[in-house]
């Protein structure tokens, strides 16, 4: 009778790990998707697993073909440390509802090399324009310590070939009067297309 409880408790204990294991569901994989654009390719990795929100909203605007035949319109900075800007361009007949807004202190993703991340106005008015950094930008992640709009920008996915591209983009020529504000000096001249937006196998 004590060998079986002794057994038995010794099933128990052998059993609780591996069953703990099975029930904890594995992130969603990186979605790789394929801009085709007049510069050339860029491929990038969405990370859906991180970033479900912000990065589930840009895939619908791929699988729905929402930037085929968009632009690039904007860069600024140099090919080490800049960014190119495009997307829907707030054309009334591609742009989907804004998303809720998802801080770098949630996903913990951040602005470096490479990665995408979605432009706005205030928190929760992301839609359908995009901007690819080039170097490190820290002062674009949220920072709660910060006063006033201190929740940044939401990263969702990271160049992973045709980083070249990218720079060639920024390095394109700007009209010196085209833009408002901030972005006067900044907008390419001629634009730059989005052929096509496409998942990878």
């Amino acid at each position: 009778m004590i060998r079986s409880l002794w057994l038995l408790l010794l099933a128990l204990l052998t059993a609780g790990p591996v069953a703990a294991q099975v029930a904890t569901p594995s992130p969603p994989p990186d979605v790789r998707v394929a801009l085709e654009t007049s510069a050339g390719r860029v491929v990038v990795a969405v990370h859906v697993g991180q970033a479900p929100v912000t990065g589930g909203n840009f895939l619908r605007y791929v699988d729905q073909k929402r930037f085929d035949g968009k632009i690039f319109y904007r860069a600024f900075g140099t090919p080490d440390y800049g960014f190119v800007q495009g997307g829907t361009k707030n054309d009334p007949k591609r742009v989907r509802p804004p998303i809720a807004h998802e801080p770098t202190t949630k996903t913990g993703l951040t602005h470096d090399d490479g990665a995408l991340s979605m432009a706005r106005d205030v928190p929760g008015t992301a839609n359908g324009d995009f901007f690819i950094v080039l170097g490190k930008m820290p002062s674009m992640d949220a920072d709660p310590k910060a006063p006033g709009d201190n929740q940044g920008y939401a990263v969702f996915a990271h160049v992973v070939e045709g980083l070249e591209v990218v720079k060639a983009i920024v390095a394109a020529p700007r009209s010196p009067t085209a833009g408002e504000g901030a972005m006067k000096g900044q907008m390419l001249e001629p634009p730059v297309k989005i052929v096509t937006a496409r998942r990878l196998p």
